[in-house]
């Protein structure tokens, strides 16, 4: 084994946390504690290479098995072994690249969440569209609605709402993402569609057989969740007029109320189809839109409130102020300061990195 370890990269927030978590107020404290340097210490937590004994030392009176959180590398010499996954069990606190997909992570949009579940918990299931700028949280949203119903308890936040439908296990959702290549031609689609219904997939796997597959065997009430459809519009020359009208007829014809749409767009799905040149009136049956905006002060001070090491007071009105309550801007401001109280940091100096990292996202700020 090496001279030296490092924390895994999807494991550093764990560690982070694991300081405040055994009551040391600061990384200086824990250093003191011990008895190593603060440079050391501060390697450790942030992924840096530091001596093996000293990883071992330093895991262990953080109380975390040294073993699960190291980042092995494999030299030229080694043959190939199969590594399992290295996994933390800790979720991060705030997540500012990626869409939420935990749904105790997910905060606001109450409204938007009550009129969605109220359009599909009855039959027929009526078909809903998601407007919002990029970055607005729409995909978030989309995973949310999927995820909430059967979640275990245990898995949320105390009071946290999901028991928006009678009868969540009789519901069947399919996420479609037209960000993946795979679903981006005809075949790839309908197929993804039927092993989701977990349906015989007819080979050649066309429109005809893909239609009369669903439309005899579609009993339950079934949710497409459509992302990215604008990409579907723009580069799938497949997906034309003729496959959308045939959605639009299994919704609405062909499987008794059992078959609804939810997608998710940044602009309404008849200016969207217009300027893609499409005509389908697949893009008329979406009787609900909602756009979103940021969230309300309660919807983001509930997020803020969530920070594992709580903010002072006047840090969670910087936050609102320079964020206007969007949520991504929320995410990245919080992610920034609990860095900072992590570190240690004294100080504002975390205000100028935190707008710094605000910079990419400045047509949410001018909103």
């Amino acid at each position: 084994m090496g001279r030296s370890l490092r924390v895994s990269p999807g494991c550093i927030e764990q560690v982070k946390s694991a300081v405040r978590r055994n009551g040391f107020p600061s990384q200086s404290a824990f250093a003191q504690e011990v008895g190593l340097s603060p440079s050391t210490v501060k390697s450790f937590l942030r992924g840096n290479p530091v001596d093996y004994i000293n990883f071992v030392e330093i895991s262990e009176k953080l109380g975390l098995d040294w073993q699960t959180i190291a980042y092995i590398e494999q030299t030229d010499s080694q043959s190939p072994q199969p590594n399992p996954p290295q996994t933390c069990d800790e979720t991060s606190p705030f997540i500012t690249g990626n869409p939420i997909t935990n749904p105790r992570c997910f905060f606001g949009r109450e409204k938007e969440l009550k009129r969605l579940f109220n359009l599909i918990k009855r039959q027929p299931l009526q078909n809903a569209a998601i407007i919002g700028k990029k970055r607005s949280g729409k995909t978030s949203l989309l995973q949310y609605l999927k995820n909430i119903t059967t979640t275990p308890i245990e898995k949320l936040r105390p009071s946290q709402k999901s028991d928006w439908l009678p009868h969540p296990e009789n519901y069947r959702w399919i996420f479609v993402d037209f960000q993946d290549s795979r679903l981006q031609n005809r075949e790839g689609l309908l197929r993804y569609i039927l092993e989701s219904l977990k349906m015989i997939v007819p080979n050649p796997c066309g429109l005809d057989r893909f239609m009369d597959v669903v439309s005899y065997n579609l009993h339950q009430p079934t949710v497409i969740l459509l992302d990215e459809i604008g990409v579907g519009l723009q580069r799938c020359p497949e997906l034309d007029d003729g496959f959308w009208e045939s959605l639009r007829s299994l919704a609405t014809n062909q499987t008794n109320g059992n078959l609804g749409f939810v997608l998710a767009t940044p602009e309404s799905p008849i200016e969207l189809a217009t300027s893609t040149g499409h005509s389908s009136p697949f893009f008329n049956i979406f009787g609900y839109t909602t756009t979103l905006g940021a969230m309300t002060e309660a919807e983001a001070r509930e997020l803020i409130g969530s920070s594992p090491i709580p903010f002072a007071d006047e840090d969670i009105e910087w936050i609102l102020t320079q964020s206007k309550c969007w949520p991504l801007l929320l995410q990245i401001l919080c992610r920034e300061r609990l860095f900072s109280l992590e570190d240690g940091v004294i100080g504002d100096d975390w205000h100028e990195e935190g707008l710094e990292q605000l910079k990419p996202f400045a047509e949410l700020q001018s909103i």
